[in-house]
């Protein structure tokens, strides 16, 4: 019985933190339009969408090597402690993200690949 019990919860959790992953992607994907306005040059609409794409494109591209890190980080210190480390990087990266048009930086694309890929690393 104790180990049904721990079963339904390795699967509780696994399923949390792929629900939350996959609706990060979900919102980015959905605000592409929004995200190529606020990020990407405005003279052509086409190329900052296509910019937009590519940035989540590289979400996917890292997300493999983030699956290796964190997977061997959390066989080593604990899959709890792991969980609630990404969750805390995830919510930092997507607050930063927040925060960069606000900020004039002359090359925002670029810090916004950045954290993006950071983002979804983890």
């Amino acid at each position: 019985m104790a180990e049904k019990n721990t079963l339904r919860k390795v699967i509780t959790a696994s399923s949390l933190g792929t629900l939350i992953e996959w609706y990060d992607f979900y919102i980015f994907g959905s605000l592409a339009t929004v995200i190529a306005t606020q990020f990407f040059p405005k003279t052509n609409p086409t190329a900052a969408l296509l910019s937009t794409l590519a940035t989540f494109a590289a979400g996917f591209i890292v997300r493999p090597f983030g699956a290796l890190v964190f997977g061997r980080l959390g066989d080593m210190v604990g899959r709890k402690y792991t969980f609630l480390l990404t969750l805390v990087l995830m919510g930092g990266s997507t607050f930063a993200i927040g925060l960069i048009p606000k900020i004039i930086i002359p090359c925002k694309h670029v810090v916004q690949l950045h954290v993006s890929m950071l983002q979804k690393y983890i």
